[in-house]
């Protein structure tokens, strides 16, 4: 980097070039060429806008599983050898509420559904009601097993494609429900989906209101809300371009368009207020200038920390964890593309104009904040009361964390109407609790006869089934064992185990609910090392933004204390049901599996974005005025708002995801609100500037040796 870009090695107070830096160039750049810059935007949008509507029918919609698990090798072995009565299969339940399965009006239905499933090539063998397995001892209910000659992916969306026609054979006191994994995922993907489309339309005017109380300007709260759209239309069509080259999980749109709404708009607002406060002394493309040398850098550090957060996620080998990673990551990444190239077009473009449509009070708003410079001062004065206080409420809401329990989500995460609960419910009722979740066995068929004898020994284990030879002559038989409990019961754990542990070295087991144990166990297993990966990277980000090991450090640290406090938050309410009835929604007694590592990350991301707001703009001041103190107020007053603001509209955004049916996007939204609203209020704007003031010029001290190391950034224009 040149001499205009940095002022690695100067002292504090130095006088610095008031040339523009590199992203002060760029933004510069960005306004002489904003026609360029508009017209690649526009047709940019327009390509992947076209495939955007798709998103949703496109993308995939299983993944739930651990790569190279037993349970995985069960069900592959199962599709390859056995028709594809595997996991994935789909199991048809036809129930008559006044004669048996053998009376004309069932055998009509269930020829009906066969015909309905042969006709889809996504199907493989066709099972019919076996009497002694799956037939009910009354006879009035049996289940149709279609096998799976897809992938996982390829089932869930079969099901999406006939689960109407075979729901719509109901009627005349015959009831057909397709249930099994596949159906399961089918219904509650379209549940979620559903539940996240009208979280986004309640979230999107309350942002709105919140932009313009911020902004003040009707002009300038859009400017946000446009930018986020465009990021939300370029990750929705890079997606369904993605999904062509590797299966993306639906719930990478779902996830991306909640950060693409948050992040766009907190970048959008630290810019936007910045080059508001530089259009008082400069004209628009200087004032874009100062503001990228400024704001910006902390606006691609904060998406860098995004970025690196999430990437931790990918080396968990779960297809639908990592995609919902990649989601993230590609929103993020064409917000930030819009930030760093349309945002400082647009600025410049308007001008002044960016104020027009202002409210009264607004005239009078300055960017130095006197209510948060106040604020400083008052914890620069009183600190210790302040940070105790904070820690104090942090670890208290931390501590239950301690007792909670994960687990993949049970039957209840659907809505009660939804065909595969239904369905599932049935066959509880007919067969047995642990009917619903069949574990299957595939051994050496020299091993089989002994293997059904060690199975049936097994505590928790009702019944066997009688070994079924591969018809392919592969020397494999399969074998179906049906627990004593509800497959989401605490006991399946140890059930699995047992079996595994009893059973000849020869035969692996597998099904639904060894799958979600698998996964789970994976999960745990990689818990700590993502989180590990993702507090070095921090840490690593910080310091070379900042240039400053201790505020690196502490930054780091504390973010740890929120995150812990919204898991503990997330425990009373999910796992203990405090709250439950309020929030309309039944306890399942854990948290789902996945949320530990993937909220963690996420969680991570949005803490280290108020951080990095926070101290490059204290960092700034301690730059141009070498003095701790005034580096802790200004640096509160000169973001303490747009951090309020930004936080707001988090909140805001995320909160009303609990006001989904689904489960899980409950859970995302709650625990995600409430580690925004715990960070900001608690860390951001309390503890960390408190840090600061005890710390003193120490927190920006670097040794020589770590200055000549890290490559040369100044926060100070």
């Amino acid at each position: 980097m040149s001499q205009s870009d940095t002022v690695a090695e100067s002292r504090p107070g130095d006088h610095h070039d008031s040339s523009p830096g590199r992203l002060g160039r760029w933004g510069a750049a960005m306004v002489t060429r904003r026609r360029w810059v508009f017209g690649t935007w526009l047709i940019l949008l327009i390509a992947l806008g076209s495939v955007a509507p798709s998103v949703f029918s496109s993308l995939a919609g299983a993944g739930w599983q651990a790569n190279g698990s037993e349970s995985v090798q069960v069900r592959e072995l199962a599709e390859e050898h056995f028709g594809g009565n595997s996991s994935a299969a789909v199991q048809v339940v036809v129930h008559s509420d006044s004669g048996a399965l053998t009376d004309p009006a069932s055998t009509a239905v269930l020829a009906e559904a066969t015909a309905i499933l042969t006709g889809d090539p996504r199907f493989g063998e066709i099972v019919p009601p076996q009497p002694g397995m799956t037939i009910s001892p009354d006879g009035r209910t049996g289940i149709l097993i279609a096998g799976a000659d897809g992938t996982t992916d390829e089932m869930v969306a079969a099901v999406d494609d006939v689960k109407d026609q075979l729901t719509a054979l109901s009627g005349d006191g015959i009831e057909v429900y397709p249930t099994g994994a596949s159906a399961l995922w089918s219904d509650f993907n379209k549940a979620n989906h559903d539940a996240m489309i009208q979280a986004e339309l309640i979230s999107w005017p309350v942002t709105l209101a919140i932009m313009v109380l911020a902004f003040g300007s009707l002009v300038a709260a859009g400017l946000p809300l446009l930018l986020t759209i465009a990021g939300l239309v370029a990750s929705a069509g890079g997606l369904v371009l993605l999904n062509e080259i590797t299966p993306i999980s639906v719930w990478a749109m779902n996830f991306a368009m909640m950060f693409a709404l948050a992040l766009g708009i907190d970048y959008a607002l630290f810019l936007v207020a910045r080059f508001r406060d530089a259009l008082r002394s400069r004209d628009p493309r200087a004032a874009v200038a100062e503001t990228m040398d400024t704001a910006g850098k902390a606006v691609v550090l904060s998406g860098l920390t995004v970025l690196v957060s999430l990437s931790a996620v990918l080396i968990v080998p779960a297809p639908a964890v990592r995609t919902m990673a990649v989601g993230i990551m590609l929103a993020v990444t064409f917000v930030l593309l819009a930030t760093l190239t349309l945002l400082p077009a647009a600025l410049g473009a308007l001008g002044p104009k960016v104020n027009a449509a202002s409210l009264p009070y607004a005239k009078r708003q300055q960017h130095r904040s006197p209510m948060f410079a106040a604020w400083g001062a008052l914890l620069h004065k009183h600190p210790w009361p302040f940070a105790l206080a904070s820690i104090g409420v942090l670890v208290a809401l931390a501590l239950p964390v301690l007792g909670l329990k994960v687990a993949m989500p049970s039957i209840s995460v659907v809505p009660e109407d939804a065909p595969v609960r239904q369905g599932y419910t049935l066959v509880q009722q007919q067969f047995g609790d642990g009917a619903p979740g069949a574990l299957q066995i595939v051994v050496p068929d020299s091993d089989a006869a002994d293997t059904a004898a060690a199975a049936a020994q097994v505590p928790g284990i009702a019944m066997v089934t009688a070994p079924q030879p591969a018809a392919d002559g592969s020397g494999y038989a399969l074998l179906q064992a049906i627990p004593t409990v509800d497959p989401s019961d605490e006991s399946m754990g140890t059930i699995l185990a047992d079996l595994r542990g009893q059973l000849p070295e020869s035969a692996l087991v597998g099904g639904a609910p060894a799958e979600n144990l698998d996964l789970q166990q994976a999960l745990n297993d990689y818990l700590p090392l993502v989180v590990t990966i993702i507090l070095i990277l921090g840490f690593v980000l910080l310091l070379v933004a900042l240039q400053a090991p201790l505020i690196a450090f502490l930054g780091t640290a504390v973010s740890l204390l929120s995150t812990a406090a919204a898991f503990g938050v997330a425990k009373l309410i999910f796992q203990d049901g405090h709250g439950a009835s309020l929030l309309g929604f039944t306890p399942q007694g854990f948290l789902n599996g996945w949320g530990p590592v993937f909220f963690f990350a996420m969680i991570f991301a949005i803490a280290m974005d108020y951080t990095v707001f926070l101290l490059a703009t204290a960092k700034e001041h301690f730059e141009r005025t070498g003095d701790a103190t005034t580096a802790m107020i200004d640096g509160l007053a000169h973001s303490g708002r747009v951090i309020f603001a930004a936080a707001a509209v988090m909140v805001a955004v995320f909160f009303t995801f609990a006001l989904a049916d689904p489960l899980p996007p409950k859970e995302m939204g709650i625990i995600l609100g409430v580690a925004v609203l715990l960070d900001a209020v608690l860390i951001r704007l309390i503890l960390l500037p408190v840090l600061l003031r005890v710390t003193g010029s120490a927190a920006w001290w670097s040794p020589t040796w770590l200055r000549r190391a890290l490559p040369s950034i100044s926060s100070s224009h």
